[in-house]
Protein backbone atom coordinates (compact mmCIF):
# COMPACT_ATOMS: atom_id res chain seq x y z
CA UNK A 1 0.00 0.00 0.00
CA UNK A 2 1.50 3.72 -1.34
CA UNK A 3 1.59 6.14 1.16
CA UNK A 4 -1.71 8.39 2.16
CA UNK A 5 -3.08 5.61 -0.91
CA UNK A 6 -6.98 6.12 -0.39
CA UNK A 7 -6.49 9.79 0.29
CA UNK A 8 -4.12 10.71 -2.92
CA UNK A 9 -7.15 8.60 -4.71
CA UNK A 10 -9.85 10.66 -3.62
CA UNK A 11 -8.25 14.38 -3.99
CA UNK A 12 -7.09 13.11 -7.86
CA UNK A 13 -11.32 11.80 -8.56
CA UNK A 14 -11.99 15.80 -7.07
CA UNK A 15 -9.01 17.44 -9.71
CA UNK A 16 -10.57 15.49 -12.53
CA UNK A 17 -13.92 17.39 -12.42
CA UNK A 18 -12.01 20.43 -11.83
CA UNK A 19 -9.43 19.64 -14.85
CA UNK A 20 -12.37 18.54 -17.46
CA UNK A 21 -13.93 21.97 -16.86
CA UNK A 22 -12.55 24.29 -19.53
CA UNK A 23 -14.16 27.78 -17.44
CA UNK A 24 -14.44 27.21 -13.48
CA UNK A 25 -17.01 29.10 -11.68
CA UNK A 26 -17.33 29.74 -8.12
CA UNK A 27 -20.21 27.12 -7.31
CA UNK A 28 -17.60 24.78 -9.44
CA UNK A 29 -14.99 25.39 -6.86
CA UNK A 30 -17.17 25.19 -4.11
CA UNK A 31 -18.71 22.00 -5.02
CA UNK A 32 -14.93 20.46 -5.91
CA UNK A 33 -13.89 21.92 -1.86
CA UNK A 34 -16.55 19.88 -0.63
CA UNK A 35 -14.90 16.97 -2.29
CA UNK A 36 -11.80 17.49 -0.96
CA UNK A 37 -13.04 18.45 2.15
CA UNK A 38 -14.80 14.58 3.21
CA UNK A 39 -11.31 13.23 1.53
CA UNK A 40 -9.37 14.85 4.11
CA UNK A 41 -11.91 13.99 7.12
CA UNK A 42 -12.18 10.71 5.96
CA UNK A 43 -8.24 10.29 6.21
CA UNK A 44 -8.79 11.37 9.42
CA UNK A 45 -7.21 15.11 9.31
CA UNK A 46 -8.26 16.98 12.27
CA UNK A 47 -12.02 18.86 11.75
CA UNK A 48 -10.62 22.12 12.64
CA UNK A 49 -7.09 21.93 10.19
CA UNK A 50 -9.52 20.46 7.33
CA UNK A 51 -11.79 23.55 7.72
CA UNK A 52 -8.88 26.07 7.86
CA UNK A 53 -7.00 24.36 5.29
CA UNK A 54 -10.76 24.50 2.63
CA UNK A 55 -11.15 28.14 3.77
CA UNK A 56 -8.00 29.12 2.49
CA UNK A 57 -7.54 27.09 -0.89
CA UNK A 58 -11.16 28.25 -1.26
CA UNK A 59 -10.63 32.10 -1.07
CA UNK A 60 -7.41 31.55 -3.52
CA UNK A 61 -8.80 29.66 -5.97
CA UNK A 62 -12.14 31.65 -6.39
CA UNK A 63 -9.81 34.83 -7.17
CA UNK A 64 -10.09 36.55 -10.52
CA UNK A 65 -6.75 34.96 -11.65
CA UNK A 66 -7.87 31.50 -11.21
CA UNK A 67 -11.43 32.14 -12.25
CA UNK A 68 -10.10 33.85 -15.54
CA UNK A 69 -7.31 31.71 -15.93
CA UNK A 70 -6.45 29.43 -19.29
CA UNK A 71 -6.08 26.53 -17.12
CA UNK A 72 -8.10 26.93 -13.90
CA UNK A 73 -8.18 23.06 -13.00
CA UNK A 74 -4.27 23.28 -12.75
CA UNK A 75 -4.12 26.54 -10.79
CA UNK A 76 -6.49 24.88 -8.44
CA UNK A 77 -4.57 21.76 -8.07
CA UNK A 78 -1.39 24.32 -7.47
CA UNK A 79 -2.96 26.08 -5.00
CA UNK A 80 -4.46 22.78 -3.05
CA UNK A 81 -0.26 21.83 -3.40
CA UNK A 82 1.07 25.32 -2.17
CA UNK A 83 -1.40 25.12 0.85
CA UNK A 84 -0.56 21.46 2.13
CA UNK A 85 3.37 22.40 1.80
CA UNK A 86 2.31 25.56 4.61
CA UNK A 87 0.11 22.88 6.52
CA UNK A 88 3.04 20.49 7.37
CA UNK A 89 5.46 22.91 7.77
CA UNK A 90 7.30 25.12 4.34
CA UNK A 91 10.38 23.69 4.63
CA UNK A 92 12.27 20.62 5.95
CA UNK A 93 12.86 20.90 10.06
CA UNK A 94 16.72 19.71 10.58
CA UNK A 95 17.94 18.43 13.97
CA UNK A 96 19.40 21.08 15.72
CA UNK A 97 22.95 20.26 16.75
CA UNK A 98 24.40 21.91 19.89
CA UNK A 99 27.64 23.86 19.67
CA UNK A 100 28.92 22.62 22.72
CA UNK A 101 28.75 18.15 22.55
CA UNK A 102 27.29 16.55 22.89
CA UNK A 103 23.72 16.96 21.30
CA UNK A 104 21.09 15.36 23.68
CA UNK A 105 18.43 13.91 21.80
CA UNK A 106 15.34 12.71 24.43
CA UNK A 107 13.24 10.42 22.58
CA UNK A 108 9.40 9.91 24.10
CA UNK A 109 6.10 9.11 23.36
CA UNK A 110 3.44 6.11 24.25
CA UNK A 111 4.47 2.92 24.53
CA UNK A 112 4.46 0.62 20.95
CA UNK A 113 5.03 3.96 19.17
CA UNK A 114 8.53 2.64 17.85
CA UNK A 115 10.76 4.78 20.13
CA UNK A 116 13.36 2.27 21.27
CA UNK A 117 13.41 1.18 17.31
CA UNK A 118 13.84 4.83 15.47
CA UNK A 119 16.58 5.82 18.39
CA UNK A 120 18.19 3.43 16.52
CA UNK A 121 17.14 4.77 13.08
CA UNK A 122 18.11 8.18 13.81
CA UNK A 123 21.34 7.52 15.19
CA UNK A 124 22.28 5.16 12.42
CA UNK A 125 20.88 8.28 10.13
CA UNK A 126 23.63 10.48 11.93
CA UNK A 127 26.39 7.39 12.28
CA UNK A 128 26.40 7.65 7.98
CA UNK A 129 26.88 11.60 8.56
CA UNK A 130 30.00 11.18 10.32
CA UNK A 131 29.30 11.62 14.09
CA UNK A 132 29.99 9.46 16.83
CA UNK A 133 26.25 8.49 18.75
CA UNK A 134 25.21 6.81 22.19
CA UNK A 135 21.68 5.49 22.53
CA UNK A 136 21.36 5.47 26.09
CA UNK A 137 18.32 3.38 27.55
CA UNK A 138 16.07 4.80 30.14
CA UNK A 139 13.56 2.42 29.92
CA UNK A 140 13.86 0.52 33.14
CA UNK A 141 10.16 -0.89 33.40
CA UNK A 142 9.18 -2.63 30.17
CA UNK A 143 10.58 -6.49 30.33
CA UNK A 144 13.33 -6.58 27.45
CA UNK A 145 13.46 -2.69 26.68
CA UNK A 146 17.14 -2.69 27.24
CA UNK A 147 17.91 -5.64 25.88
CA UNK A 148 15.94 -4.75 22.80
CA UNK A 149 17.94 -1.72 22.49
CA UNK A 150 21.37 -3.43 22.47
CA UNK A 151 20.26 -5.63 19.97
CA UNK A 152 19.50 -2.21 17.48
CA UNK A 153 22.76 -0.96 18.66
CA UNK A 154 24.54 -4.30 17.70
CA UNK A 155 22.68 -4.36 14.17
CA UNK A 156 23.71 -1.00 13.40
CA UNK A 157 27.04 -0.55 15.45
CA UNK A 158 26.09 2.07 17.88
CA UNK A 159 27.12 1.79 21.55
CA UNK A 160 24.57 1.71 24.25
CA UNK A 161 24.63 2.84 27.23
CA UNK A 162 22.47 0.65 30.00
CA UNK A 163 22.79 0.34 34.04
CA UNK A 164 20.88 -2.88 34.41
CA UNK A 165 21.23 -2.55 38.19
CA UNK A 166 19.45 0.92 38.77
CA UNK A 167 15.66 1.63 38.86
CA UNK A 168 16.39 5.15 38.59
CA UNK A 169 16.45 6.74 34.91
CA UNK A 170 17.02 10.36 35.47
CA UNK A 171 20.11 9.20 37.46
CA UNK A 172 21.29 6.76 34.34
CA UNK A 173 20.51 9.42 31.70
CA UNK A 174 22.25 11.96 34.14
CA UNK A 175 25.30 9.49 33.97
CA UNK A 176 25.41 8.83 30.56
CA UNK A 177 25.76 12.19 29.22
CA UNK A 178 28.99 11.85 31.61
CA UNK A 179 29.94 8.72 29.83
CA UNK A 180 29.40 10.80 26.49
CA UNK A 181 31.46 13.74 27.27
CA UNK A 182 34.66 10.92 28.68
CA UNK A 183 34.07 9.06 25.45
CA UNK A 184 33.97 11.63 22.84
CA UNK A 185 30.11 10.78 21.78
CA UNK A 186 29.07 13.59 19.91
CA UNK A 187 25.23 13.22 19.86
CA UNK A 188 23.02 11.24 22.53
CA UNK A 189 19.63 9.68 22.11
CA UNK A 190 17.83 8.83 25.09
CA UNK A 191 15.21 6.32 24.98
CA UNK A 192 13.13 6.58 27.56
CA UNK A 193 9.86 4.40 28.83
CA UNK A 194 6.07 4.88 27.67
CA UNK A 195 3.13 3.88 29.20
CA UNK A 196 -0.24 2.74 27.51
CA UNK A 197 -1.73 6.46 27.55
CA UNK A 198 -0.27 9.61 28.83
CA UNK A 199 -0.12 9.90 33.07
CA UNK A 200 0.86 11.92 35.93
CA UNK A 201 3.85 9.36 36.85
CA UNK A 202 5.27 8.95 33.28
CA UNK A 203 5.29 12.96 32.56
CA UNK A 204 7.05 13.74 36.04
CA UNK A 205 9.52 11.48 35.11
CA UNK A 206 9.72 12.47 31.71
CA UNK A 207 10.26 16.47 32.75
CA UNK A 208 12.93 15.00 35.55
CA UNK A 209 15.21 13.24 32.80
CA UNK A 210 14.86 16.74 30.82
CA UNK A 211 15.82 18.83 33.56
CA UNK A 212 18.98 16.57 34.50
CA UNK A 213 19.86 16.47 30.85
CA UNK A 214 18.84 20.14 29.11
CA UNK A 215 18.19 18.66 25.60
CA UNK A 216 18.79 20.00 22.63
CA UNK A 217 16.17 18.51 20.74
CA UNK A 218 12.81 16.66 22.46
CA UNK A 219 11.42 14.18 19.57
CA UNK A 220 8.24 12.76 20.28
CA UNK A 221 7.38 9.43 18.29
CA UNK A 222 4.24 8.89 17.22
CA UNK A 223 2.39 6.18 15.50
CA UNK A 224 0.32 7.52 12.55
CA UNK A 225 -1.76 4.26 12.67
CA UNK A 226 -3.61 6.06 15.54
CA UNK A 227 -4.67 8.94 13.20
CA UNK A 228 -6.52 11.74 15.37
CA UNK A 229 -5.38 9.99 18.28
CA UNK A 230 -1.59 10.61 17.39
CA UNK A 231 -2.89 14.79 17.25
CA UNK A 232 -3.93 14.34 20.64
CA UNK A 233 -1.13 12.19 21.79
CA UNK A 234 1.31 14.92 20.27
CA UNK A 235 -1.08 18.24 22.02
CA UNK A 236 -0.37 16.17 25.61
CA UNK A 237 3.17 15.73 25.38
CA UNK A 238 3.52 19.24 23.63
CA UNK A 239 1.91 20.72 26.65
CA UNK A 240 3.94 19.01 29.26
CA UNK A 241 7.28 18.52 28.09
CA UNK A 242 7.35 21.57 24.96
CA UNK A 243 9.15 18.77 22.15
CA UNK A 244 10.52 20.25 19.47
CA UNK A 245 9.87 17.84 16.64
CA UNK A 246 7.79 14.86 16.11
CA UNK A 247 8.74 11.44 14.53
CA UNK A 248 6.21 9.57 12.57
CA UNK A 249 5.81 6.21 12.65
CA UNK A 250 4.55 3.48 10.65
CA UNK A 251 4.01 5.76 7.38
CA UNK A 252 4.28 2.43 5.21
CA UNK A 253 0.88 0.84 6.58
CA UNK A 254 -2.49 1.75 5.50
CA UNK A 255 -2.27 4.59 7.20
CA UNK A 256 -4.82 7.61 6.50
CA UNK A 257 -2.51 10.62 7.25
CA UNK A 258 -4.45 12.83 9.13
CA UNK A 259 -1.74 12.57 11.87
CA UNK A 260 0.78 13.95 8.96
CA UNK A 261 -1.47 16.94 7.72
CA UNK A 262 -2.55 17.67 11.41
CA UNK A 263 -0.05 17.49 14.18
CA UNK A 264 2.70 20.14 12.99
CA UNK A 265 -0.86 22.67 12.83
CA UNK A 266 -2.17 21.66 16.26
CA UNK A 267 1.14 21.73 17.90
CA UNK A 268 3.01 24.58 15.94
CA UNK A 269 6.45 21.65 16.44
CA UNK A 270 7.84 19.97 13.11
CA UNK A 271 7.75 16.57 11.98
CA UNK A 272 11.45 15.92 11.10
CA UNK A 273 11.56 12.22 10.21
CA UNK A 274 9.15 9.68 9.14
CA UNK A 275 9.23 5.57 9.50
CA UNK A 276 8.96 3.87 6.39
CA UNK A 277 9.06 0.47 7.72
CA UNK A 278 10.44 -2.47 10.35
CA UNK A 279 14.14 -1.87 8.74
CA UNK A 280 16.70 0.22 10.49
CA UNK A 281 17.47 2.04 7.46
CA UNK A 282 13.51 3.01 6.99
CA UNK A 283 13.77 6.48 7.97
CA UNK A 284 13.36 9.43 6.14
CA UNK A 285 14.18 13.38 7.09
CA UNK A 286 10.37 14.41 6.99
CA UNK A 287 10.35 17.06 3.70
CA UNK A 288 6.95 18.83 3.67
CA UNK A 289 7.29 19.79 -0.44
CA UNK A 290 7.87 16.38 -1.15
CA UNK A 291 4.87 14.97 1.05
CA UNK A 292 2.84 17.30 -0.42
CA UNK A 293 3.83 15.68 -3.89
CA UNK A 294 3.18 12.49 -2.41
CA UNK A 295 -0.38 12.87 -1.54
CA UNK A 296 -1.17 14.76 -5.06
CA UNK A 297 0.04 11.81 -7.08
CA UNK A 298 3.05 13.44 -8.36
CA UNK A 299 5.79 11.19 -7.21
CA UNK A 300 8.87 12.58 -5.10
CA UNK A 301 11.73 12.59 -7.70
CA UNK A 302 14.32 14.11 -5.03
CA UNK A 303 13.76 11.11 -2.64
CA UNK A 304 13.60 8.32 -5.35
CA UNK A 305 17.10 10.11 -6.87
CA UNK A 306 18.55 10.15 -3.02
CA UNK A 307 17.23 6.79 -2.50
CA UNK A 308 19.14 5.43 -5.54
CA UNK A 309 22.68 7.23 -4.79
CA UNK A 310 22.31 5.34 -1.66
CA UNK A 311 21.45 1.98 -2.97
CA UNK A 312 24.33 1.92 -6.21
CA UNK A 313 27.39 1.48 -5.92
CA UNK A 314 29.32 4.11 -8.01
CA UNK A 315 31.64 1.74 -9.53
CA UNK A 316 28.97 -1.00 -10.44
CA UNK A 317 27.21 1.89 -11.83
CA UNK A 318 30.10 2.84 -13.93
CA UNK A 319 31.16 -0.53 -15.29
CA UNK A 320 27.09 -1.30 -16.01
CA UNK A 321 27.35 2.05 -17.87
CA UNK A 322 30.76 0.93 -20.21
CA UNK A 323 29.01 -2.96 -20.18
CA UNK A 324 25.66 -0.58 -21.75
CA UNK A 325 27.32 1.21 -24.46
CA UNK A 326 29.19 -2.03 -25.57
CA UNK A 327 25.80 -3.99 -25.58
CA UNK A 328 27.61 -6.48 -23.28
CA UNK A 329 24.43 -6.35 -20.66
CA UNK A 330 23.98 -10.37 -19.09
CA UNK A 331 21.77 -11.69 -17.25
CA UNK A 332 24.40 -11.76 -14.28
CA UNK A 333 23.97 -8.10 -14.75
CA UNK A 334 21.02 -7.71 -14.63
CA UNK A 335 20.58 -10.01 -11.35
CA UNK A 336 23.05 -7.34 -9.96
CA UNK A 337 20.50 -4.24 -11.04
CA UNK A 338 17.58 -6.74 -8.82
CA UNK A 339 19.79 -6.58 -5.61
CA UNK A 340 20.82 -3.03 -5.72
CA UNK A 341 17.04 -1.43 -6.38
CA UNK A 342 15.40 -4.04 -3.87
CA UNK A 343 17.76 -2.12 -1.50
CA UNK A 344 15.61 1.10 -2.02
CA UNK A 345 12.42 -0.23 -0.28
CA UNK A 346 9.82 -2.18 -1.87
CA UNK A 347 9.71 -1.71 -5.44
CA UNK A 348 5.78 -0.89 -4.69
CA UNK A 349 7.43 2.47 -2.74
CA UNK A 350 9.59 3.01 -4.98
CA UNK A 351 7.10 3.17 -7.84
CA UNK A 352 4.60 5.50 -5.82
CA UNK A 353 7.78 8.34 -5.79
CA UNK A 354 7.60 8.00 -9.99
CA UNK A 355 5.19 11.05 -11.07
CA UNK A 356 2.55 9.40 -12.58
CA UNK A 357 2.80 5.80 -11.03
CA UNK A 358 1.07 6.57 -7.94
CA UNK A 359 -2.42 5.59 -8.19
CA UNK A 360 -3.95 2.20 -7.72
CA UNK A 361 -2.22 1.35 -10.50
CA UNK A 362 1.12 0.71 -8.87
CA UNK A 363 0.76 -2.72 -8.19
CA UNK A 364 3.68 -4.62 -8.12
CA UNK A 365 4.18 -8.37 -7.50
CA UNK A 366 7.10 -9.09 -5.10
CA UNK A 367 6.83 -12.57 -5.78
CA UNK A 368 7.77 -12.22 -9.31
CA UNK A 369 10.78 -10.61 -8.91
CA UNK A 370 12.06 -13.50 -6.77
CA UNK A 371 10.62 -16.35 -9.18
CA UNK A 372 13.11 -14.17 -11.78
CA UNK A 373 15.74 -14.21 -9.50
CA UNK A 374 15.53 -18.14 -9.11
CA UNK A 375 15.45 -18.47 -12.88
CA UNK A 376 18.34 -16.95 -13.57
CA UNK A 377 20.21 -18.40 -10.35
CA UNK A 378 19.32 -21.57 -11.96
CA UNK A 379 21.39 -20.94 -15.25
CA UNK A 380 24.63 -21.49 -15.89
CA UNK A 381 27.41 -18.47 -15.79
CA UNK A 382 27.91 -19.67 -19.82
CA UNK A 383 23.27 -19.08 -20.09
CA UNK A 384 23.52 -15.99 -18.20
CA UNK A 385 26.07 -14.72 -20.24
CA UNK A 386 24.97 -15.87 -23.88
CA UNK A 387 20.77 -16.19 -23.53
CA UNK A 388 20.83 -17.17 -27.16
CA UNK A 389 22.06 -21.25 -26.68
CA UNK A 390 19.22 -21.42 -23.76
CA UNK A 391 17.37 -23.97 -26.28
CA UNK A 392 14.25 -26.27 -25.30
CA UNK A 393 15.93 -28.74 -23.23
CA UNK A 394 17.80 -26.46 -21.33
CA UNK A 395 14.12 -24.21 -20.55
CA UNK A 396 12.90 -27.71 -18.80
CA UNK A 397 15.77 -28.15 -16.73
CA UNK A 398 15.93 -24.44 -15.50
CA UNK A 399 12.53 -24.34 -15.03
CA UNK A 400 13.01 -27.58 -13.26
CA UNK A 401 15.28 -26.06 -10.85
CA UNK A 402 13.80 -22.81 -10.22
CA UNK A 403 10.70 -24.07 -9.43
CA UNK A 404 8.82 -22.50 -12.63
CA UNK A 405 7.69 -22.49 -15.59
CA UNK A 406 9.29 -22.99 -19.45
CA UNK A 407 5.86 -20.23 -20.11
CA UNK A 408 7.51 -17.82 -17.24
CA UNK A 409 11.57 -18.34 -18.84
CA UNK A 410 10.43 -17.22 -21.94
CA UNK A 411 8.64 -14.26 -20.93
CA UNK A 412 12.00 -13.35 -18.68
CA UNK A 413 14.37 -13.96 -22.06
CA UNK A 414 11.43 -12.06 -24.19
CA UNK A 415 12.17 -9.01 -21.77
CA UNK A 416 15.40 -8.89 -21.40
CA UNK A 417 15.95 -8.85 -25.26
CA UNK A 418 13.43 -5.75 -25.15
CA UNK A 419 15.53 -4.20 -22.35
CA UNK A 420 18.69 -4.67 -24.19
CA UNK A 421 17.18 -3.40 -27.12
CA UNK A 422 15.80 -0.34 -25.12
CA UNK A 423 19.26 0.35 -23.79
CA UNK A 424 21.10 0.39 -26.71
CA UNK A 425 19.07 2.97 -27.69
CA UNK A 426 19.70 4.87 -24.60
CA UNK A 427 23.08 4.49 -24.55
CA UNK A 428 23.85 6.02 -27.80
CA UNK A 429 26.54 8.55 -27.08
CA UNK A 430 26.25 8.51 -22.97
CA UNK A 431 23.10 6.67 -21.01
CA UNK A 432 22.15 9.30 -18.52
CA UNK A 433 19.74 7.50 -16.86
CA UNK A 434 17.84 9.75 -14.36
CA UNK A 435 20.63 12.72 -15.31
CA UNK A 436 19.33 16.52 -14.64
CA UNK A 437 16.67 15.68 -12.31
CA UNK A 438 16.84 17.81 -9.64
CA UNK A 439 20.64 19.12 -10.90
CA UNK A 440 21.67 15.72 -10.07
CA UNK A 441 23.04 12.93 -12.55
CA UNK A 442 22.58 9.47 -11.83
CA UNK A 443 22.78 6.21 -13.41
CA UNK A 444 20.04 3.32 -13.09
CA UNK A 445 19.72 0.51 -15.39
CA UNK A 446 15.72 0.93 -15.81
Amino acid sequence: MAMFQNLADKLSNAFKKFRSKGKLTEADVKEGMREIKLALLEADVSFKVVKDFIKRVTERAVGSQVLESLMPGQQVVKIVHEELIELMGKTQAKLEISSKPPTVVMMVGLQGAGKTTHSGKIAGLYKKQGKNPLLVACDVYRPAAIKQLQIVGSQLNIPVYADEKSKNPVSIAKSAIDYAKKNGHDIIFIDTAGRLHVDEVLMKELQDIKKVTEPTEILLVVDAMLGQDAVNVAESFNEMLDITGVVLTKLDGDTRGGAALSVRYVTGKPIKFVGTGEKLDTIEPFYPDRMASRILGMGDVLTLIEKAEEAYDKKQAEALEKKMRENAFTLTDYLDQMAQLKKMGSLESVMSMVPGMSGKDVKIDENMLARTEAIILSMTPKERDNPDIINSSRKKRIAKGSGTSVEEINRLLKQFDQMKKLMKQMSSGKFKGFGGMGGKRMKMPF
